[in-house]
């Protein structure tokens, strides 16, 4: 110990005398360091998991053969791709070095639980196909039951039958989307877990397969293909490729497995990881306020001890070096501590998804050196820069200091720093401005990043004003301590704003998501009032890949109805149109025009018949288009058509941007089926009445939703409420970290004025009081955060709303009530969080505390 250098073991000895005053530092470090390491130790877990699962469930597929064309849609990660013959079955397995070859016909299928609702459908893929018989080639393996050898008889993954309450022998429907009864002979596991993640997997008889899931018998979406001995992946490809046609590729198996993992589990993981990445980034912003209040109140308590330093011959560099040993000494055992937890999270995240319904593969965690290494380093550094600045403040203390009685940190804002948060917000705005016109997403991101900037900056210089605003009832309200809370609250301007910097931020998060979400619900409204001339809407709510649409024979049979004037079916094509690939509405032009209101129509939708096709106004002016021009479509089955523009009209909202009628589509079509049905009723009928008809007719084809303008433009929107949900729970950790800080800050701050408390205490103030004005303070300083989050939410949720706007109409809203839900919240939270410095306060010694220096 006499070998350590003096600052070291100063530090050291201080940090065992003040241990309590960095409690609330230990705890932001160690949360944020948490949640980080947690969501990377769950991300290579869960990668790791898919990755093995995949393996091991394609390990007897040598080679894929497929067809070569694939049509990808902006927003699709996985693309509709060309089928091949069944034919080429025998082909392949006449190839020297082949063992055996199956058809694998793939599509969409959503099983109907034992409850009568439909199970997954919300996000992850809904999938039916044929049972393929060679163990080998097959992903799926059989852990009870049999493979399904009639008609009507299927294997359901495992998972599947369980969320949806079914067993062996259950018959039910499955949704193709034509209803299909079946009966469950097997259920089935992928990889040796019970499916795909949330994916359900229907399998039935290559006949039914063919006939429910394919146009027209012999197609299939691939070809599995096993190796004889001694032949490897690419010597089987390549003995495959002279004997295959134009348009049909083969692939090796390691290939197949790796896309079809990158598929299920890449995108997934990615956008997952990413939003607890982001959200881990948060977390530790707001720490790093919190951690810097800490360090500089420390160091503002401890002027007369740093300068009898000073004055008993230490340079600045060793009270520098002693602050930054505190910090280092505090951060290194907080992220210790943290990697811990976070361990500990991703471990109980890994026994709680099964439970909740979401099936995290088991196995054992996979920890990485990255999610060991990097949350360690972050964790350090936000603790070490955040103490920077606090630790060069103590170096400058200079010796005469210790002369001085006070130590009661009082700064306030200087004219250099309004001048400078207002240029800065000033240029923040210009470049919001400008990233929204041009539009630019990453100068609009520039912009959001100069307005956070600008908040911090002018926090000190705006906490003067605001308090005083805030707490201008307190004085009529609560007398003389509503009024001691104020001063207290103004009397260190910069320490206030620093403390309720950390509170913006969440509520500013917080408040960005509501706006949004706000401002989608409100499009999705206007866009249904707008657009939707019908009376009720026949859906299969999905987002994702989810679901399995609605028959397309339901339309038909609903506008047979008596109560009925209109029904019309909207199905999904996709097609390259002039080499870019797009999205097709197939429907029946004239109907649709009764039915959704479309603007303004140049041109007749009446006359599209077999070559023509209708334009939304802003692809057409984005390609040059007009009623009369040409475009060329290649559809997934190869084949290459001139179209011509019949008409251009203005609201792609529910229509798409490009429509075109079944006789059109029924060559080029795959499965077949329709996302949509709007039904405008009779003259004469109720709403009550024409829902009624309608339900009836459409539960004879799988029971989907029937809702009025009103419920579907709801439902459409549930998927942002369900973002909402994740988005409050994932900020609730910034929040409490937060409100750790305002407590912390009001417990060092306490600590200052303990002589100022004891002679309140001894001049007649009561513990009541005392404890209420404590509690004012920390509300005051958590209104201050409040509204400023407010005003910083609410500004990046415009740029938000704006820029993923694109070039289509969204609406901005405010929605009052949930602001002001979440200003209450903020106060509330404020409240909470000066309980304890208060209840401190209160337990003070009078004659103890007037003797404190």
């Amino acid at each position: 110990m006499n070998g350590t250098p003096a600052s070291v073991r100063l530090s050291i000895s201080s940090l065992r005398a003040h241990k309590r005053r960095f409690a609330g530092t230990f705890v932001a470090v160690l949360l944020g360091v948490a949640f980080l390491t947690g969501t990377l130790v769950m991300g290579d877990t869960l990668r790791a998991s898919f990755d093995t699962m995949f393996t091991d469930a394609n390990a007897g597929t040598d080679a894929v053969v497929r067809g070569t064309d694939v049509i990808t849609v902006a927003g699709e990660t996985r693309g509709t791709r060309q089928p091949v013959s069944t034919a080429l079955v025998k082909r392949i397995e006449r190839t020297p070095g082949v063992a055996a070859a199956a058809p694998d016909i793939q599509g969409a299928g959503q099983l109907i639980g034992a409850d009568g609702k439909p199970i997954g459908g919300q996000g992850p893929p809904t999938l039916a196909g044929n049972w393929i018989d060679d163990p080998e080639l097959n992903p799926y393996r059989l852990a009870a039951g049999r493979a399904p050898a009639a008609p009507g008889e299927v294997v359901v993954n495992r998972g599947t039958a369980d969320r949806g309450g079914l067993r062996i022998g259950d018959t039910t429907v499955l949704r193709t989307p034509d209803p299909v009864h079946v009966r469950i002979v097997g259920l089935a596991t992928f990889g040796g877990q019970d499916g795909m993640g949330q994916v359900t997997y229907t399998a039935m008889t290559q006949a039914d397969a063919e006939k429910y899931l394919t146009p027209k018998p012999g197609e299939a979406s691939t070809i599995q293909v096993r190796a004889g001995p001694g032949t490897g992946q690419r010597e089987l490809v390549d003995a495959l490729r002279p004997v295959l046609p134009k348009g049909v590729e083969a692939i090796t198996g390691q290939a197949a497995a790796a896309e079809n993992r990158d598929m299920i589990s890449g995108a997934f993981l990615g956008l997952f990881t990413t939003l607890l990445l982001v959200f881990s980034g948060i977390v530790l912003l707001v720490a790093t306020f919190s951690i810097h209040n800490t360090f500089a109140i420390v160091v503002a308590q401890r002027t007369r001890e740093n300068a009898l330093l000073r004055a008993l011959g230490a340079a600045r560099r060793q009270v520098v070096v002693a602050t930054l040993v505190e910090a280092t000494a505090v951060a290194v055992i907080a992220s210790a501590a943290g990697l811990a937890g976070g361990i500990g999270i991703a471990a109980g995240l890994q026994a709680l998804f099964p439970a909740v319904g979401f099936p995290f593969p088991g196995g054992s965690l996979v920890i990485g050196a990255v999610s060991l290494v990097l949350p360690l380093a972050v964790g350090v550094l936000v603790c070490l820069g955040s103490a920077l600045l606090p630790a060069v403040r103590a170096g400058r203390t200079a010796p005469l200091a210790a002369l001085r009685e006070s130590a009661v940190d009082d700064s306030g804002a200087s004219r250099t720093r309004a001048v400078t948060g207002l240029v800065l917000l000033a240029a923040s705005v210009g470049a919001v401005l400008g990233g929204t016109l041009a539009p630019s997403l990453w100068l609009s991101a520039v912009g959001a990043v100069a307005a956070l900037a600008a908040f911090v900056i002018l926090g000190p210089v705006a906490a003067t004003y605001a308090v005083r605003t805030l707490g201008a009832p307190l004085g009529r309200l609560r007398g003389v301590t509503g009024g001691l809370a104020r001063r207290n609250a103004l009397r260190s301007p910069r320490r206030t704003a620093s403390t309720a910097t950390a509170l913006m931020i969440g509520v500013a998060v917080v408040s960005l998501f509501t706006v949004f979400g706000a401002s989608l619900k409100a499009t999705m409204n206007r866009t249904v009032d707008r657009s939707f001339a019908g009376d009720v809407a026949i859906s299969a709510p999905a987002f994702g890949a989810g679901g399995s649409g609605l028959s397309p024979r339901l339309a038909p049979a609903v506008g047979r109805l008596p109560q009925v004037a209109t029904a019309v079916g909207l199905g999904k094509g996709v097609a390259e149109v002039d080499g870019a690939g797009r999205a097709l509405t197939v429907t029946d032009p004239v109907a649709l025009g009764r039915v959704f209101d479309l603007g303004r129509v140049d041109g007749s939708l009446t006359g599209l018949g077999t070559n023509g096709i209708a334009v939304s106004a802003a692809e057409a002016a984005e390609r040059g288009l007009r009623p009369g021009s040409t475009v060329r479509l290649a559809f997934t089955d190869g084949a290459r058509q001139e179209f011509t523009v019949r008409a251009v009209y203005d609201r792609p909202e529910l229509a798409g941007d490009y429509v075109i009628t079944r006789r059109a589509w029924a060559p080029h079509r795959a499965q077949d089926s329709d996302s949509l049905i709007a039904v405008s009723f009779a003259p004469g009928v109720s709403t009550a009445d024409g829902k009624a008809a309608v339900a009836k007719t459409a539960a004879v084809y799988g029971d989907p939703d029937v809702q009025t303008r009103g419920e579907y433009a709801k439902s459409s929107a549930g998927a942002i409420d369900m973002m909402l949900t994740l988005v409050y729970a994932l900020l609730a950790l910034a929040v409490l970290i937060a409100l750790l800080g305002i407590a912390n800050t009001l417990t060092l701050a306490l600590h200052e004025r303990t002589r100022e408390l004891g002679l309140l205490r001894a001049v007649g103030q009561t513990r009541s009081q005392l404890r209420a004005m404590v509690r004012w303070e920390s509300v005051l300083v958590a209104a201050f955060g409040t509204a400023g989050g407010l005003l910083l939410g609410g500004f990046l949720g415009r740029v938000l709303v704006e820029v993923s706007a694109g070039d289509t109409a969204v609406v901005f809203d405010l929605p009052p009530l949930r602001l002001l839900a979440v200003a209450l919240v903020g106060i509330a939270a404020g409240a909470l969080a000066g309980l304890r410095p208060a209840r401190r306060a209160a337990r003070l010694d009078v004659l103890r505390a007037i003797a404190a220096q």
